[in-house]
């Protein structure tokens, strides 16, 4: 049993690994994108203001949507960023007891605090499903025609993959302490 329990942990560390490594791969895609947009539009500004290239007017009302779309892809590189965190234990913590409680002990806090965190992401993935289903009806667009609910589908996603990882990093030190060893 205890086989079986390892080797489907070992499973799913290593598909974490390789979703971790595409988000990665992602983050860096989507900061390229963000940092091309906002050159160009800074680039046309100056050539429209300094270098009364008039054309250059022109061409920023043709990528209106870019600065919305910026402003969005920051929010997808911060929640991406968060699971990435999550995945390393490089996220925000709280540093609650361990001054205070034997070391033996810390591997059981990091059990608990790792469930209330999983319990909060689950409550946050429920809210923000709400959200997007909302944004569904309402069937606003928001730029290029792309319906606004689509682009706000990081939200449960996020909350999603870092609820499953507070979740395995639980069972990881749940498994460890079944086995006698802690870190």
């Amino acid at each position: 049993m205890k086989q079986v329990l390892r080797k489907k942990m070992e499973i799913l560390k290593k598909i974490e690994r390789h979703l971790a490594r595409l988000e990665g791969w992602f983050i860096v895609a989507l900061l390229s994108v963000m940092v091309l947009f906002t050159s160009v539009q800074v680039l046309l500004r100056n050539l429209h203001i300094h270098g009364h290239f008039r054309y250059a007017n022109l061409l920023l009302g043709q990528i209106d949507w870019a600065d919305p779309l910026v402003r969005l892809l920051v929010l997808w590189v911060t929640f991406l960023g968060a699971s990435l965190l999550t995945t390393e234990n490089r996220h925000i913590k709280i540093d609650f007891l361990s001054g205070v409680l034997p070391s033996g002990w810390l591997p059981f806090r990091e059990v608990i605090l790792c469930t209330a965190a999983a319990l909060v992401c689950g409550f946050m993935f429920g809210g923000s499903l709400e959200y997007v289903k909302v944004e569904y009806h309402a069937g606003t667009p928001l730029f290029l025609g792309i319906p606004s609910w689509v682009t706000q589908l990081i939200l449960p996603a996020g909350f999603l993959l870092m609820l499953l990882r507070f979740l395995l990093r639980a069972a990881g030190e749940l498994a460890a302490l079944t086995r006698g060893r802690t870190r």
